[in-house]
């Protein structure tokens, strides 16, 4: 098997045309099953893995329905079956609950308001920073560490009347998500089995508050050596999560999350809207189809001496194959993704098959 991600002997079974595994690597090490190379003649060669035994940054981009959640569903499932690894699951649309089959699925999760810093609630709850209103919700989240303390500190601020109705108003849309609780989830909750967090129900600043919070959590128990496992955050449709409170979370796991061992892979059907940060370091790319010209543009950005030609050029057109970079063997590979084991609810409905069961 060739092992993506693990340093090896060299540039053995580049493109996947040769069929030859590497060799001088340790048979021991944890590795995921990823699928199949398909060589340049379109036969299907060597068995591709990818290495679980050290943390990685991982980007899966393409467009919908050319296996973007399917592939992230894959390495997840291997992270499930690696010891010694946990995976934890960012769902946002429902498509990745199939994995609670080995684990559990967590609806509408909630986390402690503490865990949001205090600079982020003002954006949070959709108030300017330097306004009145929102230097107060600053404050009150810099003096509480729950929401209703936060609110209570509000009311009991020495401020005009108005900054204070606004503030408060402000805070009770964040309590209207229901996403808060003095007992929310942390990451020694998040790493005891597989745990798939459906957001889909979820309001923007909800879903980002709980991002924000599961990705520095896991950063910080780790730093702390307080997990027993080594976490794998996946976090699908990631250009959304970008653009909010999570953002500065995620550029932590990105830049040094490797360090203290926690894996980050970000999945999105739209790469041209994410920050430079994300290709940039990112050690394995997976790229599935791509037709808009900023998204396959993006691709740009993980370009690199070793690739031959542009990966514009590259990438696949069926659906499950995807153009692999691999930055740690400076590689490049076309492979088929296996099958799933768990189920994949990632499909659009069809109307035929409402019209079926109308007709049985």
């Amino acid at each position: 098997m060739h092992v993506l991600g693990r340093d090896g002997d060299g540039r053995a079974a580049r493109d996947g045309a040769s069929g030859q595994g590497r060799t001088g690597q340790d048979p021991t090490k944890p590795v995921g099953r990823l699928g199949r190379y398909r060589a340049r003649d379109g036969s299907t060669g060597t068995a591709v893995g990818l290495d679980l035994d050290r943390p990685h940054a991982a980007l899966v981009v393409g467009k919908r329905g050319y296996g973007k959640s399917y592939t992230l569903g894959v390495l997840a499932e291997e992270c499930a079956k690696t010891p010694g690894v946990t995976p934890v699951v960012v769902d946002p649309i429902g498509a990745l609950r199939g994995l609670g089959e080995w684990g559990r699925v967590v609806d509408a999760p909630t986390v402690r308001a503490a865990t949001v810093p205090p600079r982020a609630w003002p954006d949070l709850v959709g108030l300017e920073p330097t306004s009145s209103a929102g230097a107060l919700v600053w404050q009150a989240a810099a003096a509480a560490g729950t929401l209703a303390g936060m609110r209570d500190h509000v009311a009991d601020a020495d401020a005009a009347d108005g900054v204070r109705r606004v503030a408060t108003n402000h805070l009770g849309l964040a309590a209207s998500w229901g996403a808060f609780a003095p007992d929310g989830l942390d990451a020694s909750d998040l790493t005891r089995e597989v745990t798939v967090l459906d957001c889909s129900s979820l309001a923007p600043g909800a879903r980002g508050a709980v991002i924000h919070a599961v990705a520095s959590g896991l950063y910080e128990a780790r730093v702390a050596e307080q997990l027993g496992t080594i976490p794998w955050l996946f976090v699908d449709e990631a250009h959304v999560a970008f653009e909010g409170v999570a953002a500065s979370a995620l550029e932590t796991l990105l830049t040094r999350g490797r360090a203290p061992g926690v894996s980050l892979v970000c999945a999105t059907q739209r790469p041209g809207v994410l920050p430079p940060v994300v290709a940039s370091q990112s050690d394995l790319l997976v790229a599935h189809r791509l037709t808009a010209e900023r998204d396959v543009s993006a691709l740009s950005d993980c370009e690199a001496t070793y690739v031959d030609g542009r990966l514009r050029d590259r990438l696949p057109t069926e659906r499950g194959e995807a153009l692999v970079v691999d930055d740690r063997t400076e590689s490049v590979h076309v492979v088929r993704v296996r099958e799933r084991e768990t189920d994949h609810e990632g499909e659009s409905p069809r109307a035929s098959a409402f019209a079926e069961r109308a007709g049985s």
